[in-house]
């Protein structure tokens, strides 16, 4: 059995990965009701930040599960492979946040695990149906939310052309507070249970819980609370980039991007699917950006952010490959 201290070092850096995967993530739930002056930066972060902590006691924890038990053989996972795998996440999401770029922290955490892990066992350690589902949803979960947000775009755009403009914005302006909450909901059910995930899988593989894998309720509550308080701390930088630079919102734009996103993180989390919340979110703006014309969208903007989001898995698993090797020599 592994060392208690050296748990309670991995437990305490999956947890640093969590309050940053809250800053990064920040702009996921407030970027649109900001950039729509719905509301102010900071009271938007106080709803979105306890939406978050709600979440995975609302939804249960499907998505943990596959994160420990549904990407790397469990006989393949140790404290070293989580340990690098964290190193390798963390170097991407701190990097990316610093510089403004709304990049996939799921994604990144994904990478990092799976890369330290065949680093340690090579491919037969690693589920490949459980990676393709991932990587298949990094395409598929910004289409469907653009989809998703144009077509409610384009559905009110018909139903509201004879309402003033200063009517609509009155109306949406309470309604976007609405859909901000549950997209900070689906946000919290997603996101926050990658690191239960890869919590109770540390916890699993050292013989910690016994015989049958579980999620204990004090992982679900420090993942939710890190998570939380990074997305309060927020990194601002991020959300301008989403709110206010993707595209011009007005509050009925944000309540059509917040609205798809929302219902996609639901039906994924009910389904035990980890997607990107960043993808999800930024497919809905662009979504309500088309349906206004094409232009509206700042494609140069939106062409590096794809971008960032092809290297998240390829960067993170190098660094935590890099990492397992250099552990594996000191020891």
């Amino acid at each position: 059995m592994a060392e208690p201290i050296l748990i309670a070092i991995i437990i305490i850096i999956a947890l640093i990965f969590d309050f940053g995967n809250g800053m990064n993530d920040s702009a996921n739930s407030i970027s649109t009701i900001v950039a729509t002056k719905v509301m102010r930066p900071k009271m938007a972060a106080v709803m979105a930040a306890f939406f978050n902590f709600i979440g995975p006691f609302a939804f249960g924890v499907s998505v943990a599960a596959t994160i420990a038990k549904g990407l790397v053989v469990p006989a393949a996972i140790n404290e070293f492979v989580i340990l690098a795998g964290l190193v390798g996440t963390i170097a991407w999401v701190y990097m990316a946040t610093y510089y403004g770029i709304p990049i996939s922290a799921s994604h990144a955490l994904i990478g990092g695990f799976v890369g330290a892990a065949f680093a340690a066992g090579g491919s037969s350690s690693i589920i490949f149906a459980g990676v393709a589902t991932v990587i298949l949803f990094i395409f598929l979960s910004p289409v469907l939310g653009m989809i998703a947000a144009y077509t409610l775009s384009l559905m009110l755009n018909w139903i509201l052309k004879n309402s003033s403009p200063a009517r609509v914005d009155r109306n949406f302006r309470r309604l976007q507070i609405v859909s901000a909450a549950a997209y900070s909901l689906g946000h919290g059910t997603n996101d926050a249970q990658k690191t239960m995930g890869l919590i109770a899988a540390l916890l699993f593989s050292t013989g910690m819980l016994g015989k049958d894998f579980y999620v204990p309720l004090w992982v679900i509550f420090i993942s939710a609370f890190a998570i939380s308080l990074g997305t309060f701390i927020g990194g601002w930088r991020v959300v301008r980039t989403l709110g206010m630079r993707l595209t011009r919102l007005r509050p009925y734009q944000g309540f059509c991007a917040e609205a798809a996103g929302a219902s996609m993180l639901f039906a994924t989390a009910h389904f035990g699917i980890p997607v990107s919340t960043t993808h999800t979110i930024a497919g809905g703006i662009m979504g309500v950006g088309l349906a206004k014309r094409r232009h509206a969208v700042r494609w140069g903007i939106a062409r590096n952010i794809l971008y960032a989001w092809l290297i998240t898995i390829p960067f993170s698993a190098a660094v935590a490959m890099a990492f397992y090797y250099f552990i594996s020599l000191l020891m």
